[in-house]
C-alpha cells in the first residue's frame, strides 16, 4: 500500500512537536540567569518565525479554500472554530498574512525572527496607506528602512515612523503626501465629530465624544493644568518626607500621569469654572445654567434645589456654586417670589482674587497646601445676606475643602490663624 510522503512544512511541525515533548517535563531550576535570558530572547524569535509559517499556512488556506470544510463563512471564522482562537484575533493573523503576501521583504524578516508578529502587522499597515502610485523602487526602500527602524523600536514608535517613512526616504514626496493626507484626515474627523450625553437616573450624567486630534489635545492640556499642580504638590509632600537629603530631590519620585478619576475630578471643576459671560448667547442671554432654590436652603436650609433644565441639586453643592461657579442663582420668597437673580458683583473680581491670594496664601484649610491658583473664592457670608463681595469676607479654598464647607455633613472652625478646621457631625 503506497501512503503520500509527508509535506516538508508538515514534517517540520511534527519534528517541533517531537523536540517539545523531550522537554515538556524538564524543570528550569537548573538554569542560569544567562541561560534564561537567553532562552526567552530565542523563544520570542521561535515565536516570529512560527508566525511566519502560519502566515504562508494561511495564505495557502485561502487559496485552496480550506472553509469549505465546514461551511464556514470565511477562513476567519474557520480557523476561529478549529484552533478555539477568538473570532478577533483570527481576523487579525488572517489580516497579518495578506499583508505579508503583499510586503514580501517583511515576510521575510519575520521568518529569520528579526521582527515580532505585532512589528511586522505595523509595518504591512503603514506601507498599504502609502499612495498606490508609488514608484516601486521607493515602495521597497520604505519597506527595507522599516524592517531596518524595527531592530531598536517597537510597534507603537514604528507606527510613528510608518507614517513619517516618506520623509525619509523620499522628502519631495513625502511633503505633499502628508500634506495630502493629514488634510483629509481632519476634515473627515471634523465630520465626524459626536458628543453624547445622557442621565443614568442617579445623579450622574454618562457620555462619550469623539472629536479632531488638536481638540482632544487641547482638552487634555486643560485638564492636566487642573489636574497636575495638585499631583505636584503631592511629589513635593513625598520628596520633602525623604530623610535622607537636605534639599528634596523631585527627580527622585516618579512622577505619574494623572489618574482616571484625578482627570474626571478637573473635568468637573473646568466646566464649572467656565467664564459664563465668554460664552455664546442663546435666547438673550449667556448661555448659563440657572439654579433656583429658596432663601432657606441658600441660608443653610436642606430643601433641595432647582436647575432650568428640570433636574434637581442638593442645597449644599447650590450654595458651592452660588460662592463662583457661572451659574445664575434665582433666591425665592416665601411665596415663591424671587428675591433676587444674580448680582454683577457676586463674583470676586481679578484684584480682589489676588488680594486674597496675597492674604491667604493658598487654600485656608488646616493642613491643606494648595496653592492660590488652584483654590476658588469663598464667601463667607451669603452674598444675599450683604450684597456686597469683600475681601475682608471672603477667603480661599481648594475645591475639595469648598465642597466640604458647604457639605451639611460637616461643620467647621476657624481659628485664630484664619485655618479653617472640618470636624464630621455625629
Amino acid at each position: 500500500m503506497s501512503t503520500t510522503a509527508a509535506h516538508p512544512v508538515g514534517s517540520a511541525v511534527a519534528r517541533a512537536h517531537a523536540v517539545l515533548d523531550e522537554v515538556a517535563e524538564m524543570s528550569t531550576w537548573s538554569m542560569s540567569q544567562a541561560e534564561t535570558a537567553q532562552a526567552l530572547v530565542e523563544v520570542a524569535r521561535l515565536e516570529a518565525r512560527w508566525g511566519e509559517v502560519r502566515s504562508r499556512l494561511l495564505e495557502h488556506a485561502d487559496a485552496v479554500a480550506v472553509q469549505e470544510r465546514n461551511a464556514s463563512p470565511s477562513l476567519a471564522v474557520w480557523h476561529s472554530n478549529v484552533t478555539r482562537s477568538t473570532k478577533r484575533e483570527s481576523f487579525r493573523q488572517v489580516r497579518l498574512a495578506e499583508g505579508l503576501a503583499r510586503h514580501v521583504l517583511v515576510r521575510e524578516a519575520l521568518g529569520r525572527g528579526d521582527l515580532v508578529a505585532e512589528q511586522a502587522s505595523v509595518i504591512c499597515a503603514s506601507l498599504d496607506a502609502l499612495p498606490d502610485d508609488l514608484e516601486a523602487s521607493i515602495l521597497e526602500e520604505a519597506t527595507r528602512a522599516l524592517v531596518e527602524f524595527a531592530q531598536v523600536h517597537d510597534a507603537k514608535a514604528l507606527r510613528v515612523l510608518g507614517r513619517r517613512i516618506l520623509d525619509v526616504v523620499a522628502p519631495e514626496v513625502g511633503e505633499a503626501w502628508e500634506a495630502e493626507l493629514l488634510d483629509r484626515e481632519e476634515r473627515e474627523a471634523e465630520k465626524s465629530s459626536v458628543f453624547r450625553m445622557r442621565e443614568d437616573g442617579h445623579g450622574r450624567i454618562r457620555g462619550s465624544f469623539t472629536v479632531p486630534l488638536l481638540v482632544g489635545q487641547m482638552l487634555e492640556r486643560a485638564l492636566l493644568a487642573f489636574a497636575a499642580p495638585k499631583h505636584q504638590v503631592a511629589t513635593r509632600a513625598v520628596s520633602v518626607a525623604s530623610d535622607d537629603q537636605d534639599e528634596p530631590d523631585e527627580a527622585a519620585v516618579p512622577v505619574r500621569r494623572p489618574t482616571a478619576q484625578r482627570l474626571g475630578a478637573a473635568f468637573v471643576e473646568l466646566v464649572e469654572r467656565l467664564d459664563p459671560a465668554g460664552l455664546p448667547r442663546a435666547g438673550g442671554v449667556n448661555a448659563t445654567v440657572v439654579v433656583t432654590m429658596t432663601l432657606e436652603s441658600l441660608q443653610g436650609g436642606l430643601a433641595a434645589a432647582t436647575l432650568d433644565t428640570g433636574g434637581r441639586v442638593s442645597a449644599a453643592t447650590a450654595r458651592r456654586l452660588a460662592c463662583e461657579a457661572g451659574i445664575v442663582p434665582v433666591v425665592l420668597g416665601g411665596r415663591s417670589e424671587p428675591l433676587d437673580v444674580g448680582r454683577s458683583q457676586r463674583l470676586f473680581t481679578v484684584p480682589q482674587r489676588l488680594a486674597l491670594g496675597v492674604r491667604d496664601g493658598g487654600c485656608t484649610a488646616k493642613g491643606c497646601d494648595a496653592p492660590p491658583a488652584m483654590c476658588h473664592a469663598h464667601h463667607e457670608d451669603f452674598w444675599c445676606r450683604d450684597g456686597h463681595t469683600k475681601v475682608e469676607r471672603g477667603r480661599l479654598l481648594c475645591p475639595y475643602h469648598h465642597r466640604r464647607i458647604h457639605d451639611p455633613e460637616y461643620e467647621t472652625e476657624i481659628g485664630g490663624d484664619n485655618q479653617v478646621s472640618f470636624h464630621r457631625r455625629t
